[in-house]
């Protein structure tokens, strides 16, 4: 019986193992079509992604500050950010998958 716990819980964790990763591969996806045409060189006022002084302001806000800003759109004193990225057809789930990325680069 133990063996068998022992290869559940192993299994488990190699599925949320493997979950993370696709979540981190898929805001990488996301980013990469989207959101680097501005956060790539900071256009239209865009902190550049890996650009730790610009982002740390934003991510004090916490995610869910960011992931709504970024859902529905923001004006700044510095720039804007169009809703989802000027893409409407990404869903809620995928432009919070692309700022955690982009967070996790900005650290």
């Amino acid at each position: 019986m133990s063996r068998f716990v022992s290869a559940a819980f192993c299994a488990l964790f190699m599925i949320a193992f493997s979950l993370t990763d696709a979540n981190a591969a898929t805001g990488k996806a996301v980013y990469d079509a989207n959101c680097s045409a501005c956060h790539k060189d900071g256009i239209m006022g865009a902190p550049k992604t890996g650009n730790k002084p610009a982002w740390a302001p934003r991510i004090a806000q916490g995610m869910t500050v960011l992931v709504d800003k970024s859902v529905k759109g923001y004006q700044g004193k510095k720039g804007m950010m169009p809703a989802k990225g000027g893409n409407p057809k990404l869903t809620n789930a995928e432009v919070k998958l692309a700022v955690e990325y982009m967070v996790s680069l900005s650290k």
